[in-house]
């Protein structure tokens, strides 16, 4: 399967500044894989070492001595490392601090190699500012699969390419097309695994099988990176998150995970999930003005799941409901519709900020905000419904200002509303953005 960040890579390579890489993202999103698939095409040898319980590297790592240190991961692997023509990867860094701390003295020592390191967001958080080569490495962040690359998967090279080049009018002929495969997505996620496992197989139950299966690797996470004293508070927000999604306010509410339960109680179990990259926190703003950021109501907020697949499996959502008809776009229509728009989202804008908004009396509610030239207010619309009162009002308020409705209509530009159907709402975003 091809990932967009692969092109990311490539330009690391060649890079005249090139400093060790160190690639990030949740558990499952496939950051070992496109490593070593990396390292196969576009270098002559790949010296591959998974540091997680592995003696050898424990041992290797008594001092900072490149040289050294290049002799052992050479005798590890039996691979002849050379500088510029081997790509050295060292994945689940974080099981060793000292091999992290290393990477300092590879970029001062030893540019010529080129070395790329794989670990968690958790793992390689909690080492900053404790031995963290702080300015000495190049970082990349690897996101579940977007539609976009979904589509990829499915051979629809022409329909992306139309996507890319921002000819969305154009695609009003594969509409129902694209909601077809917008359906399965919903079912399989951005979970590399489970999306091979499906277009490989087609088979539905191995495919909620897997799914099961990582969430209890997830759950498993808790108890190996969380202390024990948080861990029933961070079990109690991951299980909470579903039901918060449903709500038709979405905005996370506390007293929904127990009964008089406060922000003091659980903001660490929130702070944990955020940084294991297993949820995504979008916060409100109090005004449509620019820079969002002066606006940013750090109190209020949305907590989305990293995937949509696995959203659907914690709350066993039949495969029929999501595959056949429109019922995932009514059926389930507060808790997949957003949650897919902000994973969209932070896959292909991930080095943006996306905020909602809500009046200061919550009678105006506007479900994403995003920011670029200009502010945009989104409305996200699970079914086709071209109603958008919330929008409508504030366009009212803020002259000159244009809005952007995701729903399931054909794309179609208005006076001052754009309305982009929803399998197209990542590349609109990424244009819109200038990404």
């Amino acid at each position: 399967m091809e990932r967009f960040l692969y092109q990311d890579l490539k330009a690391w390579k060649t890079k005249k500044d090139r400093k060790p890489l160190v690639l990030e993202g949740a558990r499952q999103t496939g950051k070992t894989w496109l490593l070593k698939e990396f390292g196969r095409r576009e270098y002559t040898s790949l010296a591959y070492i998974n540091c997680d319980n592995n003696p050898q590297m424990n041992i290797l790592f008594s001092d900072f001595d490149t040289k050294r240190l290049l002799r052992g991961f050479s005798a590890i692997t039996g691979v002849a490392i050379k500088p510029e023509e081997t790509l050295i990867v060292l994945d689940e860094i974080q099981e060793i601090p000292l091999a992290l701390t290393s990477l300092k003295y590879f970029q001062e020592e030893a540019p010529e190699y080129h070395i790329a390191v794989a670990g968690s967001f958790l793992g390689l958080l909690m080492h900053e500012g404790s031995g963290f080569p702080v300015g000495k490495t190049d970082s990349l962040t690897l996101y579940p699969v977007s539609f976009s690359e979904f589509l990829l998967a499915n051979g629809k090279e022409v329909i992306l390419k139309a996507a890319r080049e921002g000819r969305f009018e154009e695609l009003n002929v594969v509409h129902s097309q694209l909601t077809e495969l917008l359906r399965q997505y919903y079912f399989t996620g951005g979970l590399p695994e489970v999306v091979d496992l499906y277009l490989s197989t087609q088979d539905l139950n191995a495919v909620r099988k897997l799914q099961k299966e990582l969430i209890k690797d997830y759950e498993k996470d808790f108890s190996k990176h969380v202390p024990e004293k948080d861990i029933g508070r961070v079990i109690a927000v991951w299980n909470s998150i579903p039901s918060q999604l449903a709500k038709e306010n979405k905005k996370f509410i506390y007293g929904a995970i127990r009964k008089g339960a406060r922000a003091k109680d659980y903001e660490i179990a929130i702070e944990w999930l955020r940084k294991m990259g297993l949820v995504y926190r979008v916060s409100r703003v109090k005004s449509l003005e620019k820079p969002l950021k002066f606006y940013e109501d750090l109190d209020c907020f949305k907590l989305f799941m990293l995937d949509i697949g696995i959203l659907g499996a914690m709350v066993d959502a039949r495969p029929d409901e999501i595959l056949i008809g429109d019922n995932v776009f009514s059926t389930y229509k507060g808790s997949f519709t957003e949650l897919y728009v902000a994973g969209q989202f932070f896959s292909v804008c991930n080095d943006k900020k996306l905020y909602y908004y809500t009046n200061d009396d919550s009678t105006l509610e506007l479900d994403f905000i995003i920011e670029s030239n200009d502010v945009y207010p989104i409305e996200v619309k699970a079914e086709v419904n071209p109603r958008s009162k919330s929008l409508s009002t504030v366009l009212k308020k803020h002259e000159g200002m244009k809005g952007i409705r995701f729903s399931m209509m054909p794309y179609k530009e208005q006076e001052r509303i754009v309305n982009v159907p929803l399998p197209l709402a990542g590349e609109y975003m990424r244009t819109l953005l200038l990404l």
